[in-house]
């Protein structure tokens, strides 16, 4: 009997994880929800908290209206915090809240930018003292970096290399379980041909 709830909690796992996302690019609230639900019954798992956190912080780079950014943003950390509480020292984790700021920053850069820069390349040199060999660590910092560097008239050229680097870590990366993060390969490349 054990053996075959072990299998069905798994089996149920998965497809949840499927479903949410599956519904990620159709409605990404309704899929945030689930992998929250998700979230509730594998309290010692730190992935679907930390997808949960993932859909609202992408999803709010493209919203407009403060108050609904804050909202998405809020309930994003708290997810983030619920990820972190689970898997202490995660490169990825690390690199999601510095996307949570990033979001911020990319929303008002005149109110967020100098509270929060420091705490964004901050987390991208802890994240990388963790997992030196993680691209989403090396692509997340080259591409704020030249965020930055644009914002304040810079040349981005220099960063270029970093992309490289993240795009030849991405081709050896192997996550852990299908369900561990894997993403951001194809946003590299579209960076890198930027470049050229």
């Amino acid at each position: 009997m054990f053996v075959t709830a072990l299998v069905t909690s798994q089996t149920n796992y998965e497809k949840g994880m499927q479903k949410a996302f599956e519904l990620w690019s159709t409605n990404p609230i309704e899929a945030s929800n689930l992998f929250e639900r998700i979230a509730t019954a594998e309290t010692d798992n730190w992935l679907p908290p930390y997808y949960a956190a993932q859909v609202l912080i992408v999803d709010s780079f493209n919203e407009k209206d403060k108050e609904k950014l804050e909202a998405k943003l809020n309930k994003a950390q708290d997810l983030v915090y619920d990820a972190s509480a689970i898997s202490k020292q995660n490169s990825e984790i690390l690199v999601l809240q510095a996307m949570l700021h990033t979001a911020y920053v990319a929303y008002d850069g005149a109110n967020y930018g100098m509270k929060l820069s420091p705490k964004i390349t901050a987390l991208y040199a802890q994240a990388k003292q963790i997992d030196p060999k993680n691209p989403r660590v090396i692509f997340g910092k080259a591409e704020w970096d030249m965020g930055s560097a644009q914002f304040f008239g810079q040349d981005t050229a220099p960063f270029c290399k970093d992309i490289e680097s993240a795009l030849e870590l991405f081709a050896n990366f192997k996550p852990e379980t299908q369900f561990h993060p894997n993403w951001g390969k194809d946003r590299a490349e579209q960076v890198l041909n930027n470049c050229k």
